[in-house]
This record gives C-alpha cells, sequence and structure tokens, in this order.
C-alpha cells in the first residue's frame, strides 16, 4: 500500500471523527444548513463549507453552532482551528503564485550570481517573520537559505 501523503492525511483524517460527529447532530436536529446559519447569524455556504472542515470558526459561533445543536461545545471547537485546504488555501496559493511568477526570474540570478548551480532543499533553512512597517501595515517576510550546489559534471561532456 502508498504511504498518505501529507495533504492526503491532513485533509482525511484531521478532524474526520469530529466532522462526522457534528453532521450527525445536525441531522439529528432536523435543521438544514440554511436554517442553522439563520439561527446563529452566518451565511448557509460558509456554515456547510465549516461543516466539511474547509472554515476557521470563530469561538463565539463555535459555542453558538454548539447551543442551536444542543451539543457540548467541546463538540464544536475543533472549528476554531485554521483548517488545511491543499493547494487552494490562499496562502499556499500565493506561495505558488509568488515561485510562479518569480521562479524563473530567481532562477536567472541563481545563475548569474551562482554559476551552473541550483538551491539545495536538504541544506536548507527556511524562517518567517510577520512585521510591522513604517506605514502600519503588517508584512509577511520569508527568507530561504539554501546551499549554493553546483551541477555535477561526472562523465564525458556533455553529460
Amino acid at each position: 500500500m502508498t504511504p498518505m501523503n501529507n495533504e492526503e492525511y491532513l485533509l482525511k483524517l484531521q478532524f474526520s471523527d469530529e466532522l462526522k460527529e457534528l453532521e450527525a447532530a445536525k441531522k439529528a436536529s432536523g435543521l438544514n444548513f440554511e436554517q442553522l446559519a439563520e439561527k446563529i447569524g452566518v451565511n448557509k455556504v460558509w456554515l456547510a463549507s465549516a461543516f466539511k472542515g474547509q472554515q476557521w470558526v470563530p469561538e463565539e459561533y463555535c459555542i453558538k453552532i454548539a447551543k442551536t445543536l444542543g451539543i457540548s461545545s467541546e463538540k464544536t471547537v475543533f472549528l476554531n482551528n485554521h483548517p488545511y485546504k491543499g493547494n487552494t488555501d490562499p496562502i499556499l496559493y500565493r506561495l505558488h503564485e509568488v515561485l510562479d511568477t518569480y521562479g524563473p526570474a530567481i532562477k536567472d540570478i541563481i545563475h548569474e550570481q551562482g554559476g551552473n548551480a541550483i538551491m539545495s532543499a536538504i541544506d536548507f533553512g527556511l524562517d518567517v517573520d510577520v512585521i510591522e512597517d513604517a506605514e502600519g501595515n503588517h508584512r509577511v517576510i520569508i527568507k530561504f537559505d539554501g546551499k549554493l550546489l553546483p551541477y555535477a559534471k561526472k562523465g564525458k561532456y556533455p553529460w
């Protein structure tokens, strides 16, 4: 059997039991998503997405969902975790967009400054910070620090 990759693990296993229990509580209540959403003051599509584990739910709404369904708030608190959304996750999507947009330029600069080489993803460091700039805006700073690896020249050129 092929082992699950990280995305499959997170999507299939993270909170799957809790989501099933939540769906069962909704079914037992006799409420549809529109009715439940109206009672707690949210959009029905957003709520249905939350019941699929695809939305971050503020704690106050976790409590409202539990109260409306007549279950313990311990049964809904897991919804307050930020979900993993695969490549549709806004942060992951933007990181892909950055590499798609700037990747060729980064590659050219690595070759200009480092020669015929690549950046290691094994001998590698990564840091992320959120800072406030002079105008009061919050900025994300991502630093990749990979060892420069020249291409091997084994065998007869061109190899």
